[in-house]
């Protein structure tokens, strides 16, 4: 019988607070992106008491800012980093067919080949390598060569010179914030006390070691500590400033990649099918996105600030002209309806290496006593970096606790969702909706659809798509405050939902209404409703500013200007 999914509510929440105040955990992570969610996830079903604290909110750094792409890395082949490749695929696998089949879905994409005389075996046999790693029983159908007919037949867009010929192949594809916000929310199904808005302000020592951390609620003011037999920092591209909490000790450094991706209609492509192709800095993706294409990357040095970093209008024109070499109406500033840039936690082992030749993978270390720090790796490999910080942790813990049972562990929303899939016309027919928005559920809730249409029952206005965003609708942000963890405006329109970067006012039409939705649920007055909505607006029209910048720095100059819905976690 599957476990009773736990709701990210208000509640919840509190209770989170004062059993991390009352209690003495096992673990204490500090972190929930990607990582600190699984780990998190990794120690409850392990039977561990579990706390887990995020200064702003799931997802907000890196793991909300991804190619929102499940993939090996088909470029580390070529830097003969086969092993990162079998992992990566393998955990592939692991997604698409037990852990969150509802989140993570095979893509398809075009690799179009320009040389007629060395690419297509060149490319070919890298590509054939990839699908043999992937092992006998993948996950995805295998490649397939396509002539240049056959090519221009599922990508009329193409150039006709631009190609000779192409091989198509398969990854899977991940909504990365909703990902994460479910790993955390299947980690409070388990046990875990979960918490966003609660900034870390110092490690708790005792001698040697470290015994916890003192925080401070960022909603509330209130200072707290957390007592814990041993802490996890998993805090991504902000490890250094943790472990500058222990004066110094450790041996490797965390150096940001900043990856900008744009976003533009899908009409706008003639496509059937997504494409990459090597750029000399990186690889250039277009990836299907619902009613969209995502279109990036870049991968350049980063030492600004690292909660905004601001795509320049520098790197904009870079992904389109990468881009418009291959396509035969070429894409222009006008048809971008967003853009989102994230940084990458590299570790840097040479001080002068370019960040695209960093190390993708991990590494654990414990430099003190009770403290286990994880950093590096790739969002595919999230559950095998968890796994490796918790195996790390209990090494040192007095008693006997069991091995790693996440590959097992479905995340909420998996367990029956196969079966809902097949009878979605008879839920569109109780429901009263049409059978696409039933997918459109299904595909972001998996089985919790059920909560979905028990808050449209009550209340059939909820049905309605939000203005400027028809895409996604009403019962959508109620939810997203009562069960997944929304505290701001900014968690609903940027991360429950992505409607900040796919239509191209940035939500700004959406807002009230979501504000009122979110206000209904969270107590809000009109006040607080008004703030954060002046809060929201502040934050598009900087970043809007951002782009128009041609250097990092003026970028992130204006970026940084506008107020943070969680003030005190700068």
């Amino acid at each position: 019988m599957p476990m009773s999914s736990v709701p990210l509510s208000q509640d919840h929440r509190a209770q989170s607070l004062r059993r991390m105040a009352d209690e003495v955990v096992d673990v204490l992570v500090i972190g929930g992106g990607v990582v600190g969610s699984g780990v998190a996830v990794d120690a409850a079903t392990r039977g561990l008491s579990v706390a887990l604290v995020e200064q702003r909110d799931f997802a907000s750094g890196t793991s909300s800012r991804s190619s929102k792409l499940i993939h090996g890395g088909l470029r580390y082949l070529e830097q003969y980093n086969f092993g990162l490749v079998r992992e990566a695929l393998r955990e592939r696998a692991l997604l698409l067919r037990t852990l969150c089949p509802h989140l993570v879905h095979p893509v398809q994409f075009l690799f179009p080949l320009r040389n007629r005389m060395w690419e297509r075996a060149y490319v070919g046999a890298g590509i054939l390598l990839y699908d043999l790693l992937a092992g006998v029983d993948a996950a995805v159908p295998r490649h397939r060569h396509l002539s240049h007919r056959r090519a221009l037949q599922v990508a009329p867009a193409l150039r006709e010179d631009a190609l000779i010929g192409a091989i198509q192949y398969y990854d899977a594809q991940v909504d990365d914030a909703r990902h994460t916000m479910m790993l955390a929310r299947t980690a409070a199904t388990y046990g875990a006390a979960v918490a966003t808005s609660v900034r870390v302000t110092d490690l708790v020592r005792d001698g040697d070691r470290v015994t916890g951390a003192t925080a401070r609620d960022l909603e509330s003011g209130e200072e707290l500590t957390i007592r814990a037999s041993h802490v996890i920092n998993a805090t991504g591209v902000w490890t250094d400033d943790l472990n500058e909490m222990l004066g110094g000790g450790t041996n490797f450094e965390v150096r940001p990649s900043k990856g900008i991706h744009i976003v533009v209609p899908r009409e706008r492509l003639r496509l059937e099918t997504g494409l990459i192709t090597k750029t000399e800095k990186s690889v250039l993706f277009v990836i299907p996105w619902g009613s969209h294409w995502v279109i990036g990357t870049t991968d350049t040095d980063w030492n600004l600030d690292r909660a905004h970093p601001a795509a320049t209008s520098s790197d904009i024109q870079y992904v389109l002209d990468h881009l418009n070499e291959w396509i035969d109406d070429p894409v222009t500033v006008d048809d971008i309806e967003g853009v989102f840039a994230g940084l990458r936690p590299l570790l840097a082992e040479d001080p002068s290496a370019g960040t695209a030749s960093l190390s993708r993978e991990h590494s654990v270390m414990q430099p003190v006593p009770g403290l286990t720090i994880i950093a590096g790796g790739k969002y595919t490999t999230y559950r095998v970096m968890a796994e490796d910080a918790v195996d790390a942790a209990v090494r040192t813990m007095p008693r006997a606790v069991p091995g790693s049972v996440t590959d097992k562990v479905r995340l909420v929303g998996a367990e029956g969702y196969h079966a809902l899939q097949n009878g979605r016309e008879q839920l569109a027919s109780r429901g009263g909706l049409h059978v696409a928005v039933i997918d459109h559920l299904l595909g972001r809730y998996g089985s919790l659809i059920a909560d979905l249409l028990a808050l449209i029952e009550e209340r059939p206005e909820l049905a309605e798509p939000l203005p400027g965003a028809d895409e996604y609708l009403r019962a959508e942000v109620a939810y997203a405050a009562h069960a997944e963890g929304a505290l701001h405006l900014e968690d609903v329109l940027e991360r429950r939902t992505r409607i900040s970067f796919e239509v191209p006012d940035s939500g700004l039409e959406a807002a009230p209404v979501v504000a009122d939705l979110m206000g209904d649920v969270l107590g809000w007055d009109e006040q607080t409703r008004d703030h954060e909505l002046e809060l929201y607006h502040a934050r598009v029209q900087a970043e809007r500013a951002a782009h128009r910048e041609s250097t990092d720095e003026a970028a992130v100059a204006i970026s940084v200007e506008a107020p943070e819905a969680r003030a005190a976690a700068v």
